[in-house]
């Protein structure tokens, strides 16, 4: 993303726009060493811009969005098959990275940031923040089935932590809202296998009391100051 001189210092808050235009002019800015002397000039992502100098950097801006992912893609910033990642569906003007994963035949919430310490605190596991998941399985979980779900599993190396499961509605494919506050590699569709009720369609919905809602399948959108304060509490 190209932006304006002028803008670029006015952002890393060195002066206002109208006196960078002056330092310009005056010879005090140089951009990739080259002194700058023009008010036309634009600089890119990854330009060295130094005044008297000095080299200056913009304030990063933190960028907070909630994706509906789709499935068929990736939460990977690049992948060896070359299959879609779901940074192609996101067109902010800053760089921002998927908080956790969503597995790539799996679709829903997914919320974006550069914020890394909020990052952090949504994904590791010693904050126990709830993701809510609408699953449609194989079958339908008898009462002892939940039980076990309920207490932890033992998948793989590891044992879950205790989580939900409630039956939405019965069938040959059975509805079931699932709780947990782990994030481990495809953890629900492994939990239910271990219980014998093979995943055939997986979406989470809510992160915390954050909802999906109404947000449509692909789109996106910047989470309000209130969501924001919110996910910091957790």
């Amino acid at each position: 993303m190209s932006v304006r001189l002028q803008k670029y210092l006015a952002d890393a808050q060195v002066a206002s726009r109208r006196k960078a235009e002056e330092m310009i002019t005056e010879g005090r800015v140089s951009v990739n060493g080259k002194t700058i002397t023009e008010l036309g000039t634009k600089v890119e992502d990854g330009d060295t811009v130094c005044v008297d100098g000095k080299e200056v950097r913009p304030a990063e801006k933190l960028i907070y969005i909630m994706l509906h992912k789709p499935d068929g893609y990736v939460t990977t910033a690049k992948e060896q098959f070359g299959r879609p990642a779901v940074l192609d569906l996101v067109d902010c003007g800053y760089r921002v990275y998927p908080v956790g994963r969503l597995d790539y035949d799996t679709s829903g919430l997914l919320l974006l940031t550069n914020d890394g310490e909020l990052t952090y605190k949504l994904t590791h596991p010693k904050h126990n923040v709830e993701k809510t998941y609408i699953a449609q399985v194989e079958g339908t979980p008898t009462e002892d089935e939940m039980k076990h779900f309920r207490e932890g599993l033992e998948i793989e190396d590891y044992k879950t932590a205790p989580a939900k499961i409630k039956i939405l509605k019965k069938g040959t494919l059975t509805t079931l809202k699932i709780v947990i506050h782990e994030g481990k590699n495809r953890q629900v569709r492994k939990m239910c296998e271990a219980i014998g009720h093979r995943v055939r369609r997986l979406k989470r919905v809510a992160t915390g009391s954050l909802s999906l809602g109404s947000l449509e399948k692909g789109k996106y959108r910047y989470l309000t100051d209130k969501e924001i304060e919110y996910l910091k509490t957790l």
